[in-house]
């Protein structure tokens, strides 16, 4: 659904952006996040046309964001980090005007009443936004980006200034829409991430340095592989195994946690999975794998490796 190839920003010799190429599927929420200064934002203008890029192409579609920006744009919703809000007017009137700017040809009423319910903004529907929270103006803008249901939403900084209630309600909309629509999803927090995204793309100073899912990220960023594995069976015999296997360099019997059956933690060499050998050589034995779970990375150490590397992780 969104294609960026290539795509470079420049001010005088400075890069905003260098280079940078992702796809996005439909049904795919995907977590963009990066230091600030990083150009999260300047990336973000560029795929919804709100800025031209130097080089490269954005894709809609099918449809270049520059070649046919008004048919592009009409697959877009976005909600800028300050949402574009006209203080002077009542929440009704604002969206009655963004309506008619986006030329929406669903009945408008229940268009915008529906929107209204599903952001839970109806209770202010008729107050001025100048008069509003601070939470209540980023559900308006929330609001004004998804008239004309756009199949593409563009989210920067969704939930700042929302309460905890609202946080939760707003995650719970995105993965909702996350269903139905194609979503790239920019915040600094990163639990909204871990609990929203089904990816994650992280860029520093204008590039791309990592591209992939929390447990692909975490494996090739931490460079090893430690497992927790449930397994009936001899506790020795089992231990003496794994430690038999090729790549494996520490193996540990933790607790008993069901008859008969114990934990291990099993480590391997760097960059080395074992998941197969190991079932392999179990299943040989007679041994059941009863349960297995990674020890990944938390997001946020690996947030922090990232952006303070400078070798990406593709």
């Amino acid at each position: 659904m969104i294609e960026v190839k290539n795509i470079v920003k420049k001010y005088g010799d400075k890069y905003a952006v260098n280079d940078i190429s992702f796809t996005v599927d439909t049904g795919q929420i995907v977590g963009f996040l990066g230091p600030n200064g990083a150009g999260k934002s300047t990336t973000m203008n560029i795929i919804t046309g709100y800025l031209s890029a130097t080089s490269g192409t954005v894709s809609i579609d099918g449809m270049d964001i520059l070649e046919s920006p008004t048919r592009a744009k009409r697959l877009i919703g976005f909600l800028p980090e300050l949402p574009p809000l006209y203080m002077d007017m009542t929440v009704k009137e604002y969206l009655d005007f963004v309506y008619d700017l986006k030329k929406c040809r669903f009945p408008r009423r229940p268009h915008i009443d529906e929107i209204c319910e599903l952001i839970k903004i109806t209770d202010v529907y008729k107050r001025m936004i100048k008069n509003l929270s601070k939470g209540y103006k980023q559900r308006v803008g929330f609001a004004q980006a998804l008239i004309g249901n756009p199949p593409v939403l563009i989210l920067d900084e969704p939930t700042v200034g929302l309460d905890p209630r609202q946080i939760i309600e707003i995650r719970s909309l995105v993965k909702k829409l996350g269903k139905t629509h194609t979503v790239i999803l920019s915040t600094h927090i990163l639990q909204e991430v871990q609990s929203v995204c089904d990816r994650i793309i992280v860029i520093n100073k204008g590039q791309l340095v990592a591209d992939g899912n929390a447990e692909t990220l975490s494996y090739k960023v931490a460079g090893n592989r430690k497992l927790i594995a449930r397994i009936s069976g001899p506790k020795a015999e089992i231990v003496k195994l794994l430690r038999s296997l090729d790549s494996v360099i520490y193996v540990e019997a933790l607790t008993q946690k069901e008859q008969g059956a114990y934990e291990y933690l099993v480590e391997s060499l760097p960059n080395v999975d074992i998941r197969k050998m190991m079932f392999g050589a179990l299943a040989a034995k007679g041994y059941p794998l009863i349960g297995l779970r990674s020890m990944d990375m938390s997001l946020e150490d690996m947030f922090v490796q990232l952006v303070t590397n400078d070798e990406g992780v593709e």
